[in-house]
């Protein structure tokens, strides 16, 4: 007798008699004759109790065949067998016309689920293959049922999920000091260390390049200006060494002389050690410009993930004081305004200027220079966004302005918002760390389901009753997900498990990483908070005072959820301000195809970006910090605040340092300005006009708007989903 059917996808279920009759019947009804309920009664019980405890579908189905040709109704037979080769070539043909979607290089959804990565090409075909192919694997062997029934209702999402059989994790922040220092083997061939600026440079580059190909997410370095500044002073040492062969005479007196700053200045009337030191500080200006030029080239050039990308790559700045660091800040932002190429502006790194009081703030700090450099730059070219260290919740215990190693306890974060500093089981700091992995809740669903209850108090509290089982099941599937990744050996990661991750030094290649994984961070993400207050209370947090403090109560909720998630499964849980692309209209496509178009909520091919202020309502960049702030705060597992500004922002730098004024005002983390920037793709030709049809320099028509979608840039607006373009069309300006 059966007692279990073995599914196609290799799941074991319970076995239902009632499928077979019930395709026996659909079979009948496609006959002249039409349905025999005796012999469809009889071939049942026959199947049911002849057959194995266990069989597959695919034997159930054989019997059933079988049955018929040996009854009375073989004209059934024939309709059956007909149905069951169209179901397996409408299976087939279902991968058949997506494969052949990425074949045509067409723009769709799957195509253009992930701006930064070109699906046109042989290598993102390939990517692009593997992945969907991937992802009904995981869903079929490695997620719980509960999990599975999360994601296909979509209640869930879990973010890279073709990665998840790889056992990668999310995203590292580089310790660059111990690959400078030491260098590094990362499998094939080794890297020995740095000993002037050029070699300095190009391992930064390869550090994050090699690690990218280890990870399912991006790479950043935490303290950019700190990490470089020694090998100015060794290529100005260098420099000195030159001029001594030149002169014929010894400086060695000079090569630690005191030196305020960085400046290329004039030789002219400049005579001895003054003239030589000098010459030799020009020679290293220049070289660092040089070095900071290629930097940002690599990292628009170098592809990663089987040429499929460039690196997904950001730096944190701007709290070394010293006259090196200050030269390696300096010239990477005088780089980065002039542009690459044709002088268009670059995509990575993402560039983050680490905001200070007694630092690089306030016009009496020693980096405030450098500060006014990085508004401008950021007017231009949309970078460095902006981190705020005077934040109450990226404040640590142990920084001291004095103290030449500040920079570990310093927080830093990654372009897209991803940040991680607390730690429950270990050092409290950025170095060394990252995101393991992340999962998104569609709370705007949870929402929706609640619309029909009258009394509001009601319709809320079964809201809170959805989220908390969700939460529940989020939790238990990022540790699901954890523990398989433990099982990874670190040799898998030959970089990350050796020279990156926290405590990694301690691994053996043949262990696995299991002892150090703890070090990071797991994320439960969150979406649409505006359409979510919408479907609850009828406005969103911008517009009504009692949204938003629904809004902070149900953030401050799943924040303290995640703190006994993170007692219960001894993790490090956190809450993301999830950056949507892709995800922004997948969750509002299947939530209107079930429930219509409902106003405010499911009107739009988006939801907004986690807890932002939807972008088409008009409202001033105050109001909109005011009402964002709070959730800086609560979601400490990532976050950004954004502002839209109109007018060629290259003339207003001030605007940039206005916004910056903002976060300090309000208890912001991170945040950056949005502006119009034109850009032809023929000549690289930029500038900020409104409507701009031709280009102006080369008279090509060829134009596209350089734009900002979740944290980074995208030189082309042709990679963005229908969802995220819609989103850029409805953006206001905030005055």
């Amino acid at each position: 007798m059966i007692q279990t059917v073995v599914k196609r996808d290799g799941r074991i279920v319970g076995f239902n008699e009632s499928k077979i009759a019930t395709a026996i019947r659909k079979a009948m009804l496609h006959t002249d004759m039409g349905e025999d309920k005796q012999l469809v009664a009889e071939i049942t019980d026959r199947i049911s109790f002849k057959g194995e405890s266990q069989m597959t579908v695919e034997a159930i189905q054989d019997a059933v065949e079988l049955e018929l040709m040996n009854s009375r109704r073989k004209d059934v037979a024939q309709k059956y067998i007909a149905y069951r080769n169209q179901r397996s070539i409408a299976r087939k043909a279902k991968t058949r016309d997506m494969f052949l979607e990425i074949i045509d290089i067409k723009s769709n959804e799957i195509t253009r689920e992930n701006a930064n990565m070109n699906a046109d090409t042989p290598a993102g075909m390939m990517m692009k293959f593997s992945s969907e192919t991937t992802k009904p694997f995981v869903d079929d062997y490695l997620l719980s049922e509960e999990v599975k029934e999360a994601t296909l209702g979509n209640y869930l999402h879990i973010h890279d999920k073709d990665y998840y059989p790889t056992k990668s994790l999310t995203c590292v922040q580089h310790p660059l000091d111990r690959i400078l220092q030491n260098g590094f083997s990362a499998g094939h061939g080794e890297s020995r260390p740095a000993k002037r600026i050029e070699t300095a440079s190009i391992l930064g580059c390869i550090s994050l390049e090699t690690a990218q190909n280890e990870m399912h997410g991006g790479q950043s370095i935490p303290a950019f200006d700190f990490y470089l500044a020694p090998y100015v002073r060794k290529s100005y040492i260098e420099e000195v060494k030159n001029l001594e062969e030149i002169y014929e005479k010894d400086f060695s007196h000079l090569y630690e002389t005191e030196i305020t700053d960085y400046i290329s200045r004039s030789l002219e009337n400049l005579e001895g050690d003054e003239r030589v030191k000098q010459h030799a500080i020009n020679k290293t200006v220049s070289r660092v410009h040089q070095s900071m030029e290629a930097f940002i080239h690599n990292m628009n050039t170098i592809h990663s993930r089987g040429g499929n990308q460039v690196v997904f790559s950001s730096i944190n700045y701007g709290t070394d004081t010293s006259a090196e660091g200050r030269c390696i800040v300096r010239e990477i932002l005088k780089s980065t305004y002039n542009g690459v190429g044709n002088g268009e502006t670059a995509i990575f790194p993402i560039q983050i200027w680490k905001k200070k009081r007694g630092v690089s703030y306030l016009p009496e700090d020693p980096n405030y220079d450098l500060y006014q450099l990085a508004a401008k730059v950021s007017a231009r070219r949309f970078f460095p966004n902006f981190l705020n260290l005077d934040a109450t919740f990226n404040h640590h215990e142990d920084w001291k302005a004095d103290d030449p190693l500040r920079y570990q306890h310093e927080v830093a974060t990654m372009g897209c918002r991803t940040r991680v500093f607390e730690n429950r089981f270990g050092t409290k700091t950025s170095i060394g760390r990252g995101n393991i992995s992340f999962s998104t809740i569609n709370i705007v669903r949870l929402a929706i389901e609640c619309m029909e209850i009258a009394d509001q108090e009601e319709r809320i509290a079964l809201f809170f009753a959805k989220l908390d089982r969700m939460l529940k099941i989020t939790a238990r599937q990022l540790h699901e997900r954890m523990e398989f990744q433990k099982t990874a050996f670190a040799k898998q990661f030959p970089l990350l498990m050796s020279s990156l991750w926290l405590g990694s030094e301690k691994l053996n290649p043949l262990g696995t990483i299991a002892p150090v994984i703890n070090q990071g961070t797991l994320g439960i993400g969150f979406i649409g908070l505006a359409e979510c207050l919408v479907a609850l209370t009828g406005k969103h947090h911008g517009e009504d005072e009692a949204a938003q403090e629904l809004g902070l109560k149900i953030v401050t909720y799943m924040r303290d959820r995640a703190n006994q998630f993170s007692e219960k499964y001894q993790h490090n849980y956190s809450i993301l301000a999830t950056p949507a692309e892709g995800l922004s209209g997948k969750f509002t496509g299947r939530d209107r195809k079930q429930f219509g178009v409902l106003p405010g909520i499911t009107d739009r091919d988006y939801y907004t970006n986690s807890n932002h202020v939807p972008v088409y309502y008009k409202c001033s960049a105050s109001h909109k910090a005011q009402i964002e702030a709070p959730y800086h705060d609560l979601t400490r597992g990532g976050h950004i605040f954004y502002v839209e500004i109109d007018g060629d922002a290259t003339h207003n730098p001030a605007a940039i340092m206005q916004v910056v004024d903002l976060m300090d005002k309000y208890n912001i983390g991170y945040g950056s300005v949005n502006h119009n920037r034109n850009r032809c793709l023929d000549c690289g030709f930029e500038n900020a006009a409104e409507d701009l049809d031709v280009c102006p320099s080369c008279g090509s028509d060829h134009l596209d708007k350089l734009q900002r979608i979740t944290g980074y840039l995208v030189g082309t607006t042709d990679r963005w989903n229908h969802a995220k373009l819609a989103e850029l069309n409805d953006r206001v300006i905030h005055n």
